[in-house]
């Protein structure tokens, strides 16, 4: 069963990206080495969130978060102030 979480007013539900194992000059960092992304792709947003929808890559602050784990996913709940940028990729 999917679940499907709603925000209210001006929260942001988002999954963070995946932390990456390795540096950039090819060192292996074991799970509790790695710093966490602070980017994520937004999942769904409340009625009065503004500058972001859903879909949307974004940067937050530190410690801003609330994580949440429902049926073996994890979620960050954040309120929109707390969002600092949106990431477009370019190629």
């Amino acid at each position: 069963m999917a679940i499907k979480i709603q925000p209210l007013a001006d929260n942001v539900v988002a999954e963070q990206d995946a932390a990456e194992p390795k540096t950039a000059s090819g060192i292996f960092l074991s799970a509790q080495a790695t710093e966490k992304p602070k980017t994520a792709k937004v999942l769904s947003v409340g009625a009065k969130v503004t500058s972001v929808k859903k879909g949307d890559r974004i940067l937050y602050k530190s410690y801003s978060t609330t994580d949440v784990r429902l049926e073996g996913t994890d979620y960050i709940l954040l309120k929109e102030e707390d969002i600092l940028a949106t990431v477009n990729e370019t190629k």
